[in-house]
């Protein structure tokens, strides 16, 4: 890995965006990919680095990115080779053009942990956000009368109710309102309208209702009320305000266990205006993106898109080799 994939990657993660490490561990000469060799793929499509040439790289982009979708790793074995080369577990998948040589391939997603965002200033909301900072966590604390003030974990410290000051805040956060009355509705009301995965506020029951009504005679969606945890965390019986701190991450961690505070899967790579996002080459079966390859043919007034020149040579000498016959 170059520094500047290394720095790259470093930059990434703390912007809390995601992205596929990419390592070539084996090749088998003529291959260009060399061992050690990574690159990082982003949600776009988009490389940065390098492993190899044309051959290589469109497939790695698509198992990449499907390796972001699930967020779980894969190791590709790539080009001609029999099957006791390939390692168990591995997935064999073909070259995106005719090539002698073969890579492995380690795809590790990197996706940003779960955040934890804690309005208010009782003594839970500073144990909250050092539990979250312990498990690898993000944790930011939003407290209006913290001026001048930095908690003692180095978890940022935001002085005004506006979490779109909150980098990254997305399906991966949980927005925790601690505010013990001070201004519940107000910071109730500022999570509901985040895209955050879990919104708890530490209330009783009675509380919890009174504070929900206001809302609703606000004009706040029911459908936002019904997003609210409340009372936030698991009933651990009569607990102190650390141990609500505790009760409150037990219910996150369970939470992210069954599969929340995940994000949304990632898109696909956005598409110029009436461009087609991708296309299958008829000779090889690789998809290519139609806007990058470099190999295309017109036949029959349709245009076919191809991994490289040799694909594309292919079809121009017999098209009705690689076309489905009419019925």
């Amino acid at each position: 890995m170059t520094p500047e994939v290394l720095a790259l990657a470093a930059d990434l993660a703390a912007r809390r965006t995601p992205f596929v490490l990419a390592t070539v561990v084996w090749r088998r000469e003529p291959s260009s990919g060399k061992p050690g060799a990574a690159a990082l793929i982003l949600p776009d499509g988009s490389v940065r680095g390098w492993l190899g040439g044309a051959c290589a790289e469109p497939t790695v982009v698509r198992e990449a990115l499907s390796a972001l979708k699930t967020g779980q790793p894969a190791l590709l074995v790539m080009g001609p080779t029999d099957d006791r080369l390939v390692p168990e577990g591995a997935r064999s998948v073909p070259m995106a053009c005719a090539s002698e040589g073969a890579l492995e391939v380690y795809l590790e997603p990197m996706l940003p942990p779960p955040h934890v965002v804690v309005i208010g200033r009782s003594p839970a909301v500073g144990t909250l956000a050092s539990l979250a900072r312990a498990l690898g966590w993000g944790a930011t604390i939003v407290d209006d009368g913290a001026v001048g003030t930095a908690h003692p974990d180095g978890v940022p410290v935001l002085t005004v109710l506006d979490l779109s000051l909150v980098d990254g805040l997305d399906e991966r956060t949980a927005v925790v309102v601690a505010t013990q009355g001070h201004y519940d509705e107000d910071a109730l009301e500022a999570a509901l309208a985040t895209d955050a995965g879990y919104v708890g506020l530490v209330a009783s029951r009675s509380r919890t209702a009174e504070v929900l009504r206001l809302l609703e005679d606000r004009g706040v969606p029911p459908a936002a009320l019904e997003r609210v945890r409340a009372p936030a965390g698991l009933d651990l019986g009569r607990v102190d305000h650390h141990e609500i701190a505790v009760a409150v991450l037990a219910e996150l961690v369970a939470l992210r266990a069954a599969g929340g505070l995940a994000a949304a899967l990632v898109a696909a790579p956005p598409s110029t205006a009436g461009a087609r996002t991708q296309a299958i080459d008829p000779v090889c079966g690789m998809t290519v993106d139609p806007r990058t390859t470099h190999h295309r043919a017109d036949h029959q007034g349709v245009t076919y898109y191809f991994c490289a020149a040799g694909c594309q040579q292919q079809f121009e000498a017999d098209p009705s080799r690689y076309l489905p016959t009419s019925a």
